[in-house]
Parts: C-alpha cells; structure tokens; sequence
C-alpha cells in the first residue's frame, strides 16, 4: 500500500495509453511526450505533459499568433496543479489551477499501482457506458533513477 510520502518528488513521464473497451489504442501525446509530476511534503502537486516536438508559433507571439497555432499549441500540452492526498491505493488531485478552465474545482482520482520495475502508474476508468469509456494509463519514473 502506497503513502503520500512514497509519492514525495518529481517523476518523470514514461508513457501515457488510453485503451478503448472496443480495443482502440490511443497515445494522447504521441509515443515521444515528455513531462513530469510533482509531490511536495506539504501536499502540493502539479503535472506538465507534453508532446516532445511542439512546433513553434510562425504568425506571433503567444497572445498574437493565429487562433489554428494557438489551438494546435492547447492541444499538445497538459498542465495543472492543486493538493493531493493518498487513501489506500488512491490518489486524489483536487485541482486548483488548469489550463483546462472546467477542471478547477475538480478531483482527479486515480489508482496507483506500484511496478516491479520502480515505476508507477496512475490509471483510471473515463466515460463509463459510453462508445468512448476507457482505461487511461500513465506510468512514472522518479527524476534520477531512484524509485
């Protein structure tokens, strides 16, 4: 059984799947992302995600670039923070600040698995009961080796 303090660091993106009930396989930010997540001892977190090769802006800067390159831009990165706690082999993000607006306020809740390997992996069920329900995986390693 995991603790929040098994959890305390930053840990570095492995992979992210999605894998459909009706078998589809989807890898959300490419099979080349990168980002982290991060635990504090006081109890925040936050999490970048990324595709590894975002194109930069070519029509201008971040407030004027063209709304496709600003879109294609929100689309290849996730970002969030908040406070996290550990109830068995749960953990729970409540979201305080996202690029995504309807997630503030939110919970993420997730399972945590603890791999032979030293990874982890957070995993959750999504859409259940619709064309779309899924089981969304993502695997850890902690920054430096040390599991």
């Amino acid at each position: 059984m995991a603790t929040a303090r098994d959890l305390i660091g930053r840990w570095d993106i492995v992979s992210w799947e999605q894998v459909f009930d009706d078998g589809r396989r989807e890898l959300p930010m490419g099979d080349a992302l990168h980002g982290f997540i991060r635990y504090t001892e006081d109890g925040d977190m936050m999490c970048m995600l990324a595709r590894a090769e975002r194109p930069n802006f070519t029509t201008g800067g971040q407030w004027n670039a063209s709304n496709e390159e600003k879109a294609r831009a929100y689309t290849s990165m996730l970002a969030y923070g908040g406070r996290f706690s550990v109830d068995g082999d749960i953990v729970s993000h409540k979201v305080n600040i996202s690029m995504f607006p309807n997630w503030v306020g939110g919970e993420q809740k997730r399972r945590l698995v603890k791999n032979d390997d030293g990874t982890i992996a957070l995993t959750a069920r999504m859409e259940e009961g619709t064309p779309q329900a899924r089981t969304v995986r993502l695997v850890w390693r902690k920054a430096g080796g040390q599991a």
